[in-house]
């Protein structure tokens, strides 16, 4: 199997968080192991200095590529952006905190190869003795609030659908995306429900977490994710999935 891959960034206002982000990426890629490699960095119309910095580190290092959004259109847009330029066989979508180091990449990786899957996503929920830093009571509560709410609604297995780590086969998340509609927080919940309605074969694995100050989900924002789940189910109703 090929080891080639692509890393989708989505960034808004991330002028703080994303150098010390593509630093290690860069650090990481820099040990081999990969046939090729590529860091695409999405700004969803930031209005800090996350472009300027990304675009700088693109013209230092030629596997960074930048992509921009028309305006700022929210984190499952940006994903989607991202993946349908991707040109590594593997691509992989990570925060731009780095929440879950880099390295839990090799995890999914390696259980991807040894079941045959062609989507892993990272999980908070299977072990949380990985968690070094937790969300506040509130936050954290809510989210398995929330995952209750999507397997539910939704019939999803999963235990942890927003941890912003996700590997999957590039073909397979082109088909997968180019069939979503959500484009803020709730997308992780409809790509997932699209994968495997579509009969792709995903795995939940565990992989090391932390929180980072300065989340970009308002409280607002975060009550509308609530909603996400049953947009998916009507959408289905509607036929969009087809």
């Amino acid at each position: 199997m090929t080891r080639s891959l692509s890393i989708v960034i989505p960034a808004y206002n991330e002028e703080r968080r994303l150098p010390a982000t593509l630093d290690r990426l860069l650090c990481y890629l820099s040990r081999g192991g990969w046939e090729f490699a590529e860091v695409l960095v999405v700004d969803d119309g930031s209005r800090d200095q996350t472009l300027r910095i990304a675009e700088d580190f693109a013209a230092r290092a030629p596997s960074i590529r930048v992509l921009r959004n028309p305006g700022n259109r929210g984190k499952g847009y940006s994903v989607r952006h991202g993946i349908l330029e991707a040109k590594g066989e593997w691509a992989l979508f990570t925060d731009a905190d780095l929440s879950s180091p880099i390295g839990e990449l090799e995890k999914l990786w390696s259980a991807a190869q040894e079941s045959g899957a062609q989507v892993a996503i990272g999980s908070r929920a299977l072990d949380r003795s990985l968690i070094g830093v937790h969300q506040p009571l509130l936050r954290e509560s809510a989210g398995k609030l929330f995952n209750l709410a999507v397997r539910v609604i939704t019939g999803l297995p999963f235990h942890d659908t927003q941890c912003g780590f996700k590997l999957c086969e590039t073909r397979v998340a082109r088909d997968v995306f180019s069939r979503q509609h959500l484009e803020r927080f709730g997308f992780d919940v409809e790509v997932l429900f699209i994968a495997r309605r579509r009969g792709y074969h995903i795995i939940e694995v565990p992989v090391k977490w932390n929180d980072v100050a300065g989340t970009k989900v308002s409280t607002l924002g975060g009550l509308s994710a609530f909603l996400d789940p049953l947009r998916v189910r009507l959408n289905q109703f509607r036929g969009k999935y087809r």
